[in-house]
């Protein structure tokens, strides 16, 4: 049986600030994500299985990014946990939805944090090939299952 890859594109807004940066990418600001996901497996050949000829439902992959990624980080603000005691109060309180991360929120370390979170919910026989994070029309991280062994 062959071994085949699926992809599927989710896109998602978030804001992040890059505490310490030297750049203009330390203050508050926003990017309209698109994360890219493709597994492999071979499809089923079960005549019994609701999912024979596939790897894996494409609404069941949908179902673990919305759940582990996009309802927990779509329009979010996303900061580096050490930058806490830097934010003042006031402002904090002026979002409803802020994510304290314990690492920088880079395109790289966001996809690292996403790419294990999409792995511990992969159903066994599939794994994930690649990750692709875009975060502007000319900018992405990427991960490669290839590199990670």
């Amino acid at each position: 049986m062959n071994t085949v890859r699926i992809t599927k594109e989710f896109g998602f807004e978030m804001a992040h600030a890059l505490s310490g940066h030297d750049g203009p990418c330390r203050f508050i600001h926003g990017h309209s994500y698109v994360l890219r996901i493709t597994i492999a497996g071979k499809p089923s050949v079960d005549q019994h299985d609701p999912k024979l000829g596939m790897v894996m439902d494409f609404s069941d992959l949908k179902k673990i990014v919305k759940d582990q990624i996009i309802d927990q980080f779509d329009h979010a603000l996303v900061l580096h946990a050490a930058a806490r005691d830097s934010i003042p109060t006031t402002a904090a309180d002026a979002f409803s939805r802020v994510i304290w991360l314990p690492y920088q929120p880079t395109s790289e370390n966001l996809l690292i944090d996403f790419t294990a979170r999409i792995i511990s919910s992969l159903p066994a026989g599939v794994r994930l090939v690649s990750a692709r994070l875009r975060e502007t029309a000319t900018s992405y991280a990427e991960w490669l299952a290839e590199d990670n062994r």
